[in-house]
C-alpha cells in the first residue's frame, strides 16, 4: 500500500545527516530541530501557531481539552471516520454526535447539520478524509451562527487547499479555530515513527495547547492547568523537516497516480471513482473507489499479489465501544453503504505507471 523504504531510499543521505546531528548532540527531547520544524510548517501551512505533539490522537484530544467543554458537551463529527475521532471525545466524557457523510466526497455532509444542534452542542469536528476537505464554508457558517467551535481532523489532508466563495483560499487545518493532524509514517508527510501538530491563529489559544501538551505547564515545575504529557521527539522533528521540503513533489506524485488509475479504470462500469470537490485541492493520502462485490474483489486482488485496503469496514455508531455513547439524531445511511462499498488502490509517492497498470488490469479481469 505504501513504499516507505522506496521513498526513504531516495533521501536516505540528508535523513541520515540529520539523526546524527540529534545523535551528536544529545538533545533527544525539545532539542532545536523541534523549534526549526515547527517555524517551517507554520510557514508552509500559513499557519500562526504550530504546536507538535506526540501523535494525531493526542493532537485532537488536546484541542477538546483546551476549549474549556463540560462533561456532557456534545461534539458533531462523521460517523465514517476512523476511530480516534470519536475516541478522543469519549475520553473526555463528551458525547459523539455523528452525521452522516456525502457519497461523492466521503467527508460530513453540511445540509443536515442543524437538525443535529442541541443546547449541549459545542463543537463540529469535520474529518478532511482521504486528502480533500469537507465543505469548510458551510460549517464555519454554522459554527458561526450557532456559537460553536471547529476542530479540523486534517491527519490525511496536510498540504490540501480549500477555496472559499470569495476565492480566498486557505490550508486545510487553518481553517477552524483549532486543526489537528498526524504524522505516522503513512502519511503524506510521515516521520519514523509517531507525531502530530496542532495548528491556529489564536495566540492565546496556542499557549493553552502549549501547556496542556506540557503537563499543564508554562513554566517547570508550576502546573498551572491539568495537562498530559505529549511531545515530538528530536529525531523525528529532524527527519520531518527534511521530509517537509520534499512535501509538494510528493503530492504531485500522488496527483500523477490519481490521473493515471482514472485514466485505467474509467471504462469499469463496476467501479465508481474517487470526486474531486470544486473547492478543494485533492493531495491523495487515499485513492478510495466505490465499488460492486467489495469484499470479492479484494479477495481477488489479494490472490494476484495486489494489496488493498478497506478504510473503514464499520461505522462510528456500529463500534461496540461507541454503541452506548454515540447519539444518532438523524439518518447514516450514507456512512453504512460506503462501509460496504469503499476499497483503496495502493497510494504513494513511488508507484510506477507498470504497477497501476497491473492493478487496473486485474480490476478489470474480475468484473469480466
Amino acid at each position: 500500500m505504501v513504499d516507505l523504504k522506496g521513498q526513504y531510499i531516495k533521501i536516505k543521505e540528508e535523513i541520515n545527516i540529520e539523526i546524527r546531528q540529534v545523535l551528536d548532540d544529545a538533545q533527544f527531547i525539545g532539542g532545536a530541530q523541534v523549534k526549526e520544524f515547527s517555524s517551517e510548517l507554520a510557514r508552509y501551512m500559513t499557519a500562526g501557531n504550530v504546536i507538535t505533539c506526540a501523535n494525531g490522537t493526542d493532537a485532537l484530544q488536546i484541542a477538546l481539552m483546551a476549549l474549556n467543554l463540560e462533561r456532557g458537551d456534545e461534539v458533531i463529527l462523521p460517523a465514517f471516520t476512523y476511530a480516534a475521532t470519536a475516541e478522543v471525545v469519549a475520553l473526555l466524557g463528551l458525547v459523539p454526535v455523528l452525521a452522516d457523510v456525502s457519497p461523492d466526497s466521503f467527508n460530513i455532509e453540511t445540509t443536515n447539520l442543524p437538525q443535529l444542534i442541541s443546547e449541549r452542542t459545542k463543537v463540529i469536528m469535520p474529518v478532511h478524509l482521504y486528502g480533500q476537505s469537507a465543505e469548510m464554508e458551510s460549517v464555519q457558517d454554522l459554527a458561526r451562527r450557532y456559537g460553536l467551535k471547529v476542530i479540523e481532523d486534517n491527519a490525511q489532508s496536510i498540504g490540501a487547499d480549500y477555496t472559499f466563495s470569495n476565492g480566498n483560499s486557505k490550508r486545510c487545518g487553518t481553517i477552524g479555530d483549532i486543526g489537528c493532524t498526524s504524522f505516522f509514517p503513512s502519511k503524506n508527510l510521515g516521520c519514523f515513527g509517531d507525531g502530530g501538530a496542532l495548528f491556529t491563529e489564536d495566540d492565546e489559544l496556542a499557549e493553552r495547547l502549549r501547556m496542556i501538551a506540557n503537563h499543564g505547564q508554562r513554566l517547570k515545575y508550576k502546573h498551572d492547568i491539568v495537562g498530559c504529557n505529549s511531545r515530538l521527539d528530536t529525531i523525528q522533528a529532524a527527519i520531518l523537516r527534511i521530509k517537509l521540503s520534499y512535501l509538494d513533489s510528493y503530492i504531485a506524485a500522488r496527483r500523477e497516480a490519481s490521473r493515471l488509475y482514472r485514466e485505467l479504470l474509467s471504462d469499469i462500469e463496476e467501479v465508481v471513482l474517487p470526486a474531486e470537490s470544486q473547492r478543494s485541492t485533492h493531495v491523495y493520502h487515499q485513492f478510495t473507489i466505490r465499488c460492486q462485490r467489495r469484499d470479492e474483489l479484494k479477495e481477488f486482488l489479494h490472490n494476484k499479489g495486489v494489496p488493498s485496503m478497506v478504510y473503514y469496514p464499520i461505522p462510528i455508531h456500529r463500534q461496540r465501544a461507541f454503541s452506548d455513547i454515540a447519539v444518532i439524531r438523524g439518518d447514516l445511511s450514507v456512512a453504512e453503504r460506503l462501509c460496504e462499498e469503499v476499497l483503496s488502490l495502493p497510494m504513494h509517492t513511488e508507484l510506477t505507471a507498470d504497477q497501476q497498470g497491473f492493478i487496473a488490469n486485474n480490476i478489470r479481469k474480475f468484473y469480466r
